[in-house]
């Protein structure tokens, strides 16, 4: 999906002023809507969450796990033209939930579910932005494909190309092995 046809930069105000239940982004001023999801999005969003949060629980970790909808401020709420809701985010550093509107800076672990409107946005713009703001591990899962990319922010050139039938490693929790394939 291309951003909406727009003669000024919009601002999180903006999106702070939507209705409720209406939901949109902004990369660098200029406004996505979010459309509904399709059931195969939804469960595979349902299922990484369960599975991220008991593995969490399970090693008592202090990393909590959102999925969307979930505020994400990448560059932190003095930037009032970035804002996204990542269809999964994990925080580990709990000072950045300390405001109660969402994540105020970079989640060490974003998840996106990619549907055919927002494919490009995952791939490049959010890569490219998610990379800028400190994120530390990016995975783009295409359904679609079956096809999950692995971005290790950690390393300087880490990624990785997975299927659904693999078991994918997690950069930053040693030990958790996700399978998107048995998720479904």
């Amino acid at each position: 999906m291309s951003a909406l046809p727009q003669d000024e930069l919009y601002t999180i105000k903006y999106i702070e002023s939507l209705p409720e239940g209406q939901r949109a982004e902004l990369l660098d001023g200029e406004l996505y809507d979010l459309a509904a999801p399709a059931v195969v999005h939804q469960q595979l969003i349902a299922q990484l969450t369960r599975v991220i949060g008991n593995h969490i629980d399970a090693h008592n970790g202090r990393c909590r796990v959102f999925p969307a909808p979930f505020a994400v401020y990448p560059n932190g709420l003095d930037d009032e033209y970035n804002y996204l809701e990542p269809d999964i985010s994990v925080v580990c550093d709990t000072q950045k939930l300390e405001n109660g509107k969402g994540c105020d800076g970079a989640p060490d672990w974003v998840i996106e579910v990619t549907s055919p409107s927002t494919r490009s946005r995952d791939y490049l713009y959010k890569l490219d932005k998610y990379r800028q703001a400190g994120v530390k591990e990016y995975w783009i899962i295409n359904p679609d494909t079956r096809n999950v990319m692995v971005y290790d922010f950690m390393q300087k050139n880490g990624s990785d190309n997975y299927t659904f039938e693999d078991r994918i490693p997690a950069r930053v929790f040693s030990g958790l092995y996700i399978k998107p394939g048995s998720l479904m």
